[in-house]
């Protein structure tokens, strides 16, 4: 980062005058082009860039939208349809906007889990990963509320469902009233949630900010997790790193693309393609596939008010994750043993995902690692209740236990001495 008094110098006079009473010219300069970053940070990288891309258009698509949404239970199915075949380019919007929250969840969970390969919540990060956290939790709270503005199946009974959840706590009743304004989920909870749903894009906005400004200050992690020694370590963040996010963010965008034209509603539910029913209860409630992880743990656990306490605690932990990780090693490619574990934490996280999905009383036998459906062919099985269970519990073993034992224990290959050794030893 830079320090002291700025070398920019503006182009025109006009600039220098604005710069002069308002260095915003002479803070992007310093903060963009200048910004000195480390010369060997790989293409998991740019996905701090393409969040705020697709976070840019998630305000975007939204705001358009909500110029043709009215939040009202009689009309909010039927004008979802009307903005899909009435409004110019409404389809367009609608499904930028619903597969973007995917793409976001995607490129946010990649994100997360190049931050814990690496060591990014580490000294002197802890504050920047605490933001990130803030940030992740703020988006699955616009996302819920996001879901539920359709006013289809899944989005009324995904709503009775969630909100329920905080009657387990001491005064639950009485918030759950709160969110619902009423005895039910009715028009009062369509009409809060559409008010949320609109403002916490602004309010991640401003998170957002604080998550840079705290990059900035501390300065990036980099793949070996080796601090910057000298000069020679780092590279201008304008054109090196500019011009390679940009070549990913094209990639990520054709990706992107694919799903938005060719399986718009893949990712999403059918059921939620039937107008809301009260008296019609789905046979399998399930929210989108981005919070499939957290909702096997909260039906993995048969108590209602310990489920909903794992669930809590299931994304609580990484608020802590700095101080659970005692090694002195950021990187794990210097840590052979805890590789396997992390990568066997990815696998039980997406096992996690898969099992939300199912319902708890299906089986399934895993053959060679594949997980094949049991219950027509009467083979020896393991429900999924079972088995969201013990990934759960490894969940939270891979936190509390894992983390702390090995990095007390494990003997980590030897650091380069700069950033730069490797890169020049090739």
């Amino acid at each position: 980062m830079s320090h002291g008094q700025s070398d920019y110098k503006p182009d025109n006079k006009v600039a220098a005058w604005v710069n002069d009473r308002l260095p915003i010219f002479s803070l992007m300069h310093d903060h963009v082009n200048t910004f000195p970053t480390p010369k060997n940070l790989n293409y998991w990288y740019t996905f701090g860039g393409i969040l705020t891309f697709m976070l840019l258009v998630q305000i975007i698509t939204g705001i358009t939208l909500a110029m043709h949404y009215s939040a009202n239970v009689a009309t909010a199915f039927s004008g979802v349809e009307h903005i899909m075949r009435d409004v110019s380019g409404g389809w367009l919007l609608r499904y930028s906007h619903a597969v973007g929250a995917s793409m976001f969840f995607m490129a946010v969970y990649v994100h997360i889990f190049r931050g814990m390969y690496y060591g990014s919540y580490k000294h002197p990060r802890e504050l920047l990963w605490i933001l990130g956290v803030v940030i992740f939790l703020l988006m699955m709270a616009t996302a819920f509320m996001g879901y539920v503005l359709p006013w289809g199946q899944m989005s009324f009974w995904g709503a009775t469902v969630i909100t329920n959840l905080f009657s387990v706590f001491p005064g639950g009743d009485s918030i759950v009233q709160w969110l619902w304004g009423g005895f039910s989920v009715d028009n009062p909870t369509l009409n809060r949630f559409f008010a949320l749903h609109y403002l916490m894009p602004f309010l991640l906005i401003g998170i957002v900010g604080m998550h840079i400004w705290a990059l900035h200050v501390s300065g990036n992690n980099n793949p070996l997790g080796i601090d910057v020694k000298t000069p020679q370590d780092t590279l201008p963040f304008h054109p090196y790193y500019t011009v390679k996010d940009a070549f990913a963010l094209v990639v990520f965008c054709l990706f992107f693309a694919f799903w938005l034209f060719y399986q718009p509603n893949y990712l999403g539910h059918p059921d939620n393609y039937i107008p809301a029913d009260p008296l019609s209860t789905p046979a399998h409630i399930v929210p989108e596939w981005y919070f499939l992880p957290f909702y096997a743990i909260l039906r993995s656990i048969p108590d209602k008010l310990f489920g909903v306490l794992a669930m809590f605690a299931s994304i609580g932990v990484l608020f802590i994750l700095p101080w659970l990780d005692t090694s002195k090693v950021r990187s794990t490619s210097f840590r052979p043993v805890f590789r396997g574990f992390f990568w066997l934490f990815v696998l039980n996280s997406v096992l996690l995902g898969y099992i939300g999905g199912r319902t708890p009383d299906d089986s399934f036998l895993i053959v060679f690692g594949v997980a094949h459906d049991t219950a027509h062919d009467g083979a020896p099985f393991l429900t999924n209740l079972l088995v969201g269970q013990i990934s759960t519990a490894y969940y939270f073993l891979h936190f509390l236990v894992i983390l702390p034992v090995l990095g007390l224990i494990e003997t980590p290959k030897p650091l380069p001495k700069s950033i730069s050794e490797p890169v020049l030893s090739q």
